[in-house]
């Protein structure tokens, strides 16, 4: 059984699909960092703000000075040029993967599920032969042999990409999505100005049917795309869905890095028989795979997978709705699940002299920043920390620090999100559930607030930058 499993995993297939999935990954890296410069995202993020919201763990990380942030990323789109033309990728792909997530782990704020995306398919195929096929490298004669690799560095990513889409359709199996159509019920009324279809974007039985097809397209496409009878109907239902989800939201390059990573669903020699060229199926040449090789890469492998299956899963760890208190939310493929926004005043405390201060967080950070830190527990503990540390730079060494923090959910009615009895200067950030978030509220027979105020202050969800 296990030689079996050995034998083909370790087959000889076709290059051509992982040397495309290469190509086109380095091109959206490319025309990500074309965009981050043209929108002015580089200084935006990383140079305006006084304050950064780093990940627990990662304080000690902090932005390049001067124009340091700049040639960071003028560095990664040389890389990610290499990548996309196959000129020594693997060691471009690790240098990506460090380059990229050192930016991402700079701030919260930035988050999205794509940028966690890119951070692990670069380190992934950092490990995988992505220049046997289609690349600058076999052009030079560097890249030498058969274009063609074992079957489960293709299944590698496969899997990768697959997670992504049934994970996103297990986190929409919730009531919001499918009983109150919401978010998208609030985002298309937002988007009644559309010709033609516009009127009747607000119609709340739309947004239910919407949900539904969403929640269904997530669990069962990838499914659809392996199966060679219907994976020209499923594509063409890739391409309508993220076409259509891109233009009504704003969620920035998500749809085309969807649309380019569903293509690794198909044969392997698909690039081939496109244009129409020689296929080389690796039958007679081959690259024999050594046992020893072949263990410690499943071993490798194996750990990933373990963690990509087990990560997304930690909010049943924690009590509540984690739509409301964010603990595990991050880095588990929920995509498109809420539209969530806040308000927030802290109050300083100097516990020897008596004296209070409020603070306005909206007047102390960049406008992004202010809108994501209001609706996110432990961004608003980094914040109130921060303020301890601004306090104690000017002598007072025992202060505590108050949080009157509001938010909205899916159109419910408008609740406290942060307990303000609690000193958040003596709670500390970490992997334990936090005890000073307000509980959300159960529904009232699916009773929800005026959306007038919710949509004229969301929309669309922010995926940019």
């Amino acid at each position: 059984m296990a030689t079996e499993l050995r034998e083909r995993l370790t087959a000889p297939v076709d290059a051509a699909s992982l040397g495309v999935f290469r190509a086109g990954f380095g091109l959206m890296m490319l025309v990500g960092v074309i965009r981050y410069w043209s929108y002015g995202w580089i200084e935006q993020l990383y140079i305006e703000p006084d304050f950064f919201f780093p990940y627990w763990g990662f304080e000690w990380l902090q932005p390049w000075p001067g124009v340091g942030m700049y040639v960071h990323y003028a560095l990664l789109g040389v890389l990610a040029f290499l990548i996309m033309v196959g000129l020594g990728s693997r060691v471009a792909l690790l240098l990506y993967f460090l380059g990229f997530t050192y930016v991402e782990l700079l701030d919260r704020t930035a988050y999205l599920n794509h940028y966690y995306l890119i951070s692990i398919l670069s380190l992934l195929m950092a490990f995988l032969p992505v220049d046997r096929a289609f690349s600058l490298s076999r052009r030079l004669g560097w890249q030498t042999g058969p274009e063609t690799t074992a079957r489960w560095s293709l299944y590698a990513v496969r899997l990768q990409v697959g997670l992504v889409y049934v994970f996103a359709g297990i986190a929409k199996l919730r009531a919001d999505w499918l009983l109150r159509g919401e978010p998208l019920h609030t985002w298309l009324s937002a988007r009644t100005d559309i010709p033609l279809v516009g009127p009747y974007l607000a119609e709340p039985a739309l947004a239910i049917a919407a949900s539904w097809a969403g929640a269904c397209f997530d669990l069962f496409i990838v499914a659809f795309l392996l199966w060679p009878k219907t994976r020209k109907l499923a594509y063409l239902a890739v391409i309508g869905f993220h076409l259509v989800t891109g233009y009504l939201f704003n969620i920035g390059v998500f749809p085309f890095v969807m649309i380019f990573a569903a293509t690794i669903l198909f044969e392997p020699d698909w690039p081939r028989r496109f244009i129409g060229g020689p296929r080389d199926s690796g039958e007679v040449r081959h690259r024999p795979v050594r046992r020893l090789t072949f263990a410690v890469g499943a071993s490798l492998l194996a750990v990933h997978f373990v963690f990509q299956l087990a990560f997304p899963m930690r909010t049943a760890l924690y009590p509540g709705n984690a739509l409301w208190t964010e603990q595990g939310y991050r880095f588990g493929w929920r995509v498109m699940l809420m539209e969530k926004t806040g308000e927030i005043d802290m109050r300083v405390v100097d516990n020897r002299g008596g004296r209070t201060w409020m603070v306005t967080p909206r007047n102390h950070m960049t406008r992004f920043q202010y809108q994501e830190m209001s609706t996110q527990p432990d961004m608003i503990l980094s914040y109130a920390h921060h303020l301890v540390e601004q306090w104690r730079d000017d002598g007072f060494d025992d202060v505590s620090v108050y949080a009157d923090a509001w938010a909205v959910l899916n159109g419910r009615p408008r609740q406290r999100l942060i307990d303000p009895t609690v000193d958040l200067a003596k709670q500390q950030d970490g992997w334990a559930p936090k005890a000073w978030i307000v509980p959300l509220e159960p529904d009232d027979e699916g009773e929800v607030t005026d959306r007038a105020t919710t949509t004229a202050q969301a929309g669309a969800p922010s995926a940019t930058p």
